[in-house]
């Protein structure tokens, strides 16, 4: 994404995004942002978290270069493209985009990249800790997931090859989307429940 400071300089933002609940890992904010930067965020990112299976990203000149993609041969991490001219293969960032766009950057006046920064990273916290979204049941993305956890670590049953560790067995994955239907659904009567 781009925009511009109120003088006319412009700027970029990276965002990121975990696809599984929604959340708002980073918004990176600079005049430029090419690959070694977003390398950075990356390295840091995964610091916090871990490491993903896999990072699905559009066609930008930052995250095609070949250092990106060194970086995610290295860390074992599956690097997928977008078709060009077809955002909807990165729907959820495309609608968190959407949502930045509308709420931040179409509403205010910025003077400087720190007031940018700033803004931007009280938008990510509001996002991932008050804004429900509807297909996580009406929770905040860090609600959903802490609802996920707390479901997956009392029931170990419900992921047999994890709970046995015979990672040469592991079920089709139509069990295992039965599974997460399952626990989506659990989440959702609870959260119903909690709004009464």
């Amino acid at each position: 994404m781009s925009d511009s400071l109120v003088d006319g300089r412009k700027f970029r933002l990276l965002n990121i995004m975990d696809d599984f609940n929604r959340e708002s890992l980073a918004i990176e904010v600079d005049t430029s942002l090419p690959s070694l930067r977003v390398i950075r965020v990356l390295n840091r990112l995964v610091e916090q978290r871990g490491k993903p299976t896999n990072i699905r990203t559009d066609n930008g000149p930052e995250f095609i270069s070949h250092q990106l993609q060194q970086w995610c041969e290295d860390n074992k991490i599956t690097l997928h493209y977008i078709q060009p001219g077809r955002p909807m293969q990165n729907a959820y960032i495309e609608r968190k985009n959407g949502s930045l766009r509308r709420e931040l950057l179409n509403t205010y006046l910025f003077y400087s990249l720190a007031e940018v920064r700033t803004m931007s990273e009280g938008w990510r916290i509001d996002y991932n800790t008050e804004r429900p979204h509807k297909s996580l049941g009406y929770l905040s993305p860090l609600k959903y997931a802490e609802q996920w956890n707390n479901c997956s670590m009392t029931d170990p049953k419900l992921y047999p090859q994890t709970a046995t560790e015979n990672h040469s067995q592991i079920e089709e994955s139509r069990l295992v989307d039965k599974v997460v239907e399952k626990q989506k659904m659990i989440i959702l009567e609870n959260s119903k429940e909690s709004w009464h």
